[in-house]
């Protein structure tokens, strides 16, 4: 049986490309949904995202994921929603601020309201133990869903040299923390590609056209934002791939988003 729910987890282009890789679901539609103003646009959402006038209450961008519920539960799309963003943050996602970007999931049935609670329990504790606070997550039966503008459908499709938006928590169910190890520097020069922990498609571009081929003496290697706490990084790891050029265990170099071959080796020449 198809079924339909709608989540909000920052910018809907991250989000929409999470999705369309899970098994079981069938179709994903960015779109805007929880506001009272009739026929919102793009601009809109814009325009209303730090109003303060009781009587607007602004759209946020969401995803409608319709999935076949004999293949994946409804139980399973919830967690990776949880897991994917940060839902402690009020009305923002990382660097991108107002109600257009706040948490939310707008549920199609019962059974899904029982769950997006029971989960938001169960995260809320697994959350507290690693230091972050309370939940801000919207939790409301769908009224309506109107589709974003057809340049935001499979935006990072259209875009293959941007990078993949990354706000997760690395707060996971299974463990209650991300299971890879923290890495240690390697000492002298490397670079690390930091990559998602899900699905990124810019991820899986640089791999493939930069570091399957790479034979260079700087050892590069991959890792994701959770395993680099015993580096000294000073960029935002907000976004996949980040490439991060190291000395001593000390960033002193970065590009967030994709680089192509003669970009990175260009970077490297200068490192």
């Amino acid at each position: 049986m198809i079924v339909e729910i709608v989540f909000a987890a920052g910018c809907f282009w991250g989000v929409e490309k999470y999705f369309e890789h899970v098994d079981g679901v069938v179709d994903v539609k960015s779109g805007y949904v929880g506001g009272n103003y009739p026929n919102p646009t793009y601009e809109d959402l814009l325009k209303y995202r730090k109003t303060k006038d009781g009587k607007i209450i602004n759209y946020t961008e969401g995803v409608k994921v319709k999935f076949d519920n004999s293949k994946v539960s409804a139980e399973e799309l919830i967690k990776d929603f949880w897991e994917l963003h940060d839902p402690t943050q009020l009305n923002r996602q990382g660097n991108d601020v107002g109600t257009n970007y706040r948490s939310a999931i707008y549920y199609t049935n019962e059974n899904q309201h029982k769950i997006a609670l029971q989960t938001e329990e169960e995260y809320q504790k697994l959350l507290n133990k690693n230091g972050y606070g309370k939940i801000v997550t919207e939790i409301k039966p769908l009224e309506k869903f109107y589709d974003a503008e057809d340049y935001h459908q499979d935006y990072l499709k259209k875009h293959p040299f941007g990078y993949c938006p990354n706000h997760s928590t690395g707060v996971k169910f299974d463990s209650g923390y991300v299971s890879k190890d923290m890495i240690a520097p390697l000492g002298g020069k490397e670079i690390i590609v930091v990559v998602a922990e899900g699905y990124c498609p810019y991820c899986e571009k640089f791999k493939a056209d930069v570091s399957s081929s790479y034979h260079g003496s700087v050892p590069l290697r991959d890792a994701t934002r959770s395993q680099l706490s015993k580096f000294n990084i000073k960029t935002d790891l907000f976004a996949t791939p980040t490439i991060l050029f190291i000395q001593d265990g000390k960033e002193v170099a970065s590009h967030q988003g994709y680089m192509d071959k003669e970009q990175f080796y260009k970077a490297l020449g200068r490192f």
